[in-house]
């Protein structure tokens, strides 16, 4: 894959995640919806657009080795459910460092235990891109729920383990179909259980297909295809920009403030994501090899 297709491709990604986060804000902060009704509609409209993608593609999704498994699919599951519960009661900074910390450690833990190690420029850059970061998201909040706290950190590990087994897949569109195909068992379980707090409204419905639709299924299948081509490290780094664009577009469509704290951590995240890339050895698979994702 040549470098400007990577670019434009992971900026999509990245673009339809921070989507993710917003649509996932005000479904559940605005509307009154509750966690696991917005996590399923989510989970179902992601289904039917990459099945349609599948079909357009002229793949057969959920079939075979390169159509998913199970334990991607538990992670995907466990990523969503808990990124919304713990929005129920999280404000939406102490989310986002929470989710994102538990994603760093988790891709660049695995990263080193591989031996993949950050030095030099490198190292600078990925502390710099953290230390943007925690001036966003860190000054003035108060301590987080316990429960809620664990459960966002436990939706970050999910994903750090849901991306790190997305890389080296044969067939991209098809895994991520199997994948979100395999979750609609748990998430229908999930609401069965909470169906004595479901709180379903037009306009949360609305929200949780355009984030399953779109931020979910056509995001989640176009990251999976950079992914062979990302070092476990640089897609740990630049996932970290996600919280910044959900931050600014919640400037431009929420209308919250612009501060000059969002300003200079953005020019101080968006600088360490460059170190870390501009300093890879080249855009190739990656030769870290992660659990069999097929």
């Amino acid at each position: 894959m040549q470098r400007p297709q990577l670019l434009l491709l992971t900026t999509i990604a990245l673009l339809a995640f921070a989507g993710n986060s917003l649509l996932c804000r005000m479904a559940l902060l605005h509307t009154g919806m509750d966690a696991a009704s917005f996590t399923t509609v989510r989970l179902v409209s992601a289904s039917l657009m990459l099945c349609l993608l599948c079909g357009v593609s002229g793949f057969k999704p959920g079939k075979g080795k390169g159509g998913g498994n199970w334990v991607s699919a538990l992670a995907l599951f466990g990523y969503a459910i808990g990124f919304s519960v713990a929005y129920m009661r999280l404000p939406a900074g102490t989310g986002a460092l929470l989710l994102f910390g538990a994603v760093q450690a988790t891709m660049i833990g695995w990263g080193m235990v591989q031996g993949e190690l950050l030095t030099g420029i490198r190292l600078a850059g990925f502390a710099l891109a953290m230390a943007g970061l925690v001036a966003l998201l860190l000054p003035g909040l108060a301590a987080p729920p316990f429960l809620s706290a664990l459960s966002m950190l436990g939706a970050g590990v999910a994903w750090g383990v849901y991306s790190l087994r997305g890389k080296g897949v044969a067939n991209p569109l098809a895994v991520t179909a199997g994948n979100f195909l395999r979750t609609l068992p748990f998430t229908l379980g999930a609401s069965l259980l909470m169906i004595n707090s479901q709180s379903i409204s037009q306009g949360g419905f609305v929200y949780a297909v355009l984030s399953g639709a779109v931020t979910s299924g056509v995001g989640y299948a176009v990251w999976y295809k950079v992914l062979p081509y990302l070092k476990t490290s640089n897609a740990a780094t630049v996932q970290l920009s996600v919280p910044v664009i959900a931050a600014l577009g919640g400037v431009v469509l929420i209308g919250e403030p612009l501060t000059w704290r969002l300003a200079g951590a953005t020019l101080a995240i968006l600088l360490g994501i460059a170190l870390v890339i501009s300093n890879a050895s080249k855009v190739s698979p990656s030769t870290v090899t992660p659990p069999s994702a097929t």
